[in-house]
């Protein structure tokens, strides 16, 4: 029960949101152009991307100076569903 109260709360946020609508037609992005697309700081960017990271509900993949995040194939089937509803 404590999962999917983190989950929820996580997703519980506008930007997250906007982030997640992002990374589904996207695959994968990396911070600059998340947040270029949802006009907000690349700092700001940064929290909400840990959040989402730290729920598992996204992944981050490094590569060379940039990170790069996806929605994570491992994600419950309860955060699936909201997610694929955006």
């Amino acid at each position: 029960m404590r999962e999917f109260e983190k989950i929820l709360k996580a997703l519980a946020n506008k930007r997250r949101l906007e982030i997640l609508k992002y990374l589904k037609s996207k695959k994968e992005a990396n911070v600059g152009s998340i947040a270029e697309k949802i006009k907000l700081s690349f700092k700001s960017t940064s929290r909400h991307l840990a959040i989402l990271l730290a729920v598992d509900i996204l992944t981050k993949e490094q590569r060379s100076l940039e990170a790069f995040y996806s929605i994570s194939p491992e994600l419950s089937q309860m955060a699936k569903d909201i997610i694929f509803k955006i």
